[in-house]
C-alpha cells in the first residue's frame, strides 16, 4: 500500500506533463496564427493578380 501511494504523491508532483500541454498549447496558438496570416497574404495576392488579368483583357 506504501508503494501505491508513494507512486501517487510521485505523480502529483511531477510538473513535466503540464509543461508539455503548456508547449502544446503555445505551439498551437502560434500555428493558428500562422495559418491565418498566409490565408490573408494569399486573398491578397489573388485579387492582386485577378487585378493583372484583368488588365490584359
Amino acid at each position: 500500500m506504501k508503494a501505491f501511494r508513494s507512486l501517487l504523491l510521485d505523480f502529483a508532483r511531477d510538473r513535466r506533463g503540464a509543461t508539455a500541454i503548456e508547449y502544446t498549447l503555445i505551439t498551437g496558438l502560434v500555428s493558428l496564427t500562422i495559418i491565418a496570416g498566409a490565408t490573408q497574404i494569399g486573398q491578397r495576392v489573388l485579387v492582386f493578380f485577378q487585378s493583372v488579368a484583368a488588365g490584359f483583357n
